[in-house]
């Protein structure tokens, strides 16, 4: 691992322009962005998959490989990746810096604490809360409605007995309320910070967050109750993206974590630009499938921030298309061409989709160990017919040597003329929105409203925010709003069950079927797993 002043330095970056956290991680100074902002733009690679399955894609691993690759063919490159949660990191899904020889350094550091991003979004986001809290114990100057407060408690960490609290229990406490947790990167903050682009866009998304509303049903703000300001002092660091490096020395910007089923799923808005003024090319993700992640980095963030991608690449697997084929969990690793065969069709709802947002797009196939020959040449088969470019990806055994193939189709995809459009114009309205994202792309045929929901569309018109992207909140397993319809399903219902306003982050948030925005453990934590020794190496993070 290479001293993180060296890696700058081979990426252009002073040692004034870092603020130190140990030898191995930094934080990129302010300054640096005005040195660089008169510096055309590299190239914007997004990197998504088909929908996700028990065995893994492995999207943050080609990210990284692929990374690795361009600049082994001589693209100066930067990824640009979110934070991991300590929720998912110590529950089910342990850690996510990569694995193998496609892995991001320090990488126990940035599953655990990293340089305290996390920690300050929920410091700002209970500070909030307790400022509401306090607000109605000396008189509710700002005649909350207590049963209309819709600011919850947040903290990093899988815990599912505070998805309902009460608050306010005891003498002298406050008024006694229903109240509940959610984790921090489910928090509007964390959306908010990865779509500010400084400071001032920072306070001022901060002040339009709806925390509640008042016994006239008028909506109430943190700048209501004087507690933006004290909210930008804690962030004031986090909005600072930090720079770290992969296994090869690539150099890579990570910086925030929102959830792309609860919010929009993408690293920093402020990371993504700065490193699009150091590299010819910058490789990003989405969360989960391009259902979730990439329409949500198209139609979301490119939209807010101006983004045009010039390339995206589909990650799939052997075992993810005979899951979408009917195959079980137990026999993924036997062959299987009939199953890979009607899982493709996952595939190739995918590419169209992609392709309907005008990215030109490659398709990455990530090699696991159990795959055969007839497997893999049936998968490129199907990839040629659909008239798609794919390439073999080995990066986690042979690191940016292995994803030589696919940087050099990346390449050709990314020279092409770019014709990125939206899925939708900013004057549909809300529900036309919905209705759009759910025919045209996840292929239903319809869509229902609970009661509930149809309310908060009336709300959101009245207050003027009709114009707002709408974030779907659903399960990354199936096009559908039911876990279990895998493959390519058409002709199906999506029912929202409730609609949130985001107004601060600047999105509706449309959630759909079963949705919990404070995860549990599972059985067997990942956390049981964790060890570390008398020189303080961890392991179990894998």
């Amino acid at each position: 691992m290479k001293l993180i002043t060296d890696v700058a330095r081979q990426a252009g970056i002073t040692e004034e322009d870092l603020e130190l956290y140990g030898k191995y991680k930094a934080k990129l100074s302010r300054d640096l962005w005005e040195k660089v902002a008169d510096r055309p733009d590299g190239k914007l690679v997004l990197v998504t998959a088909m929908n996700p399955n028990p065995a893994g894609v492995g999207k943050t691993l080609t990210t990284i490989g692929l990374s690795q690759a361009l600049n082994r063919i001589g693209k100066k490159t930067f990824a640009a990746l979110r934070e991991p949660s300590l929720g998912p990191c110590l529950g089910m899904k342990g850690g996510a810096t990569g694995s193998g020889k496609a892995e991001i350094l320090p990488a126990d550091e940035i599953n655990l604490h990293f340089t305290g991003d996390l920690h300050a979004i929920t410091a700002a986001h209970n500070l909030l809360a307790a400022m509401i809290d306090n607000h109605l114990y000396h008189g509710n100057a700002r005649r909350i409605d207590p049963k209309k407060i819709v600011w919850k408690r947040a903290m990093d960490m899988n815990d599912r007995a505070l998805r309902q609290i009460v608050v306010g229990l005891g003498d002298g406490n406050g008024p006694l309320r229903e109240d509940g947790f959610l984790i921090t990167p489910a928090s509007e903050i964390m959306a908010i910070l990865c779509l500010s682009e400084q400071m001032d866009d920072l306070r001022e998304r901060l002040g339009r967050i709806i925390i509640g509303y008042d016994q006239d049903g008028q909506p109430v703000t943190p700048r209501d109750i004087h507690a933006v300001d004290a909210m930008c002092v804690l962030l004031k660091d986090a909005l600072k993206p930090n720079l770290v490096q992969t296994t090869e020395g690539t150099p890579v910007i990570v910086h925030g974590g929102p959830f792309a089923n609860i919010a929009h799923g993408c690293s920093s808005v402020i990371g993504t630009k700065l490193a699009l003024k150091l590299a010819d090319y910058v490789v990003t993700e989405a969360g989960f499938g391009a259902d979730l992640g990439a329409e949500k980095f198209f139609d979301i963030t490119c939209r807010s921030a101006g983004l045009t991608p010039s390339a995206a690449v589909l990650v799939i697997t052997v075992k993810a298309l005979k899951y979408n084929g009917g195959i079980g969990a137990a026999d993924l690793h036997r062959e299987n061409l009939a199953a890979l065969k009607n899982g493709f069709a996952n595939v190739q709802r995918h590419v169209e989709n992609l392709r309907r947002f005008g990215v030109p797009t490659v398709v990455a196939v990530n090699r696991f160990a159990t795959d055969t020959p007839a497997e893999l040449d049936a998968v490129l088969a199907m990839c040629r017919e659909l008239g798609v470019d794919a390439a073999l990806s080995t990066v986690w055994e042979e690191g940016g040597k292995g994803g030589i193939e696919l940087a050099e189709a990346v390449v050709r995809a990314a020279e092409q003329p770019s014709s990125f459009a939206f899925l939708y114009e900013d004057r549909l309205s809300p529900r036309e929105k919905i209705e759009t994202i759910v025919k045209k792309l996840y292929r239903g045929s319809a869509v229902t409203f609970s009661g509930a929901a149809l309310k908060t569309l009336e709300k959101a018109d009245g207050m003027g925010l009709s114009r707002l992207p709408v974030c779907m909140a659903k399960t990354p397993y199936s096009f559908t709003d039911q876990p279990d319809r895998l493959g390519a399903p058409t002709d199906f219902t999506i029912h929202v069950s409730e609609i949130r306003i985001s107004a601060g982050a600047g999105f509706l948030v449309v959630l759909t079927g079963s949705l919990l925005t404070m995860p549990g453990l599972p059985k067997k934590p990942a956390a049981e797993a964790l060890r570390v020794d008398e020189h303080g190496r961890v392991t179990g993070l894998a």
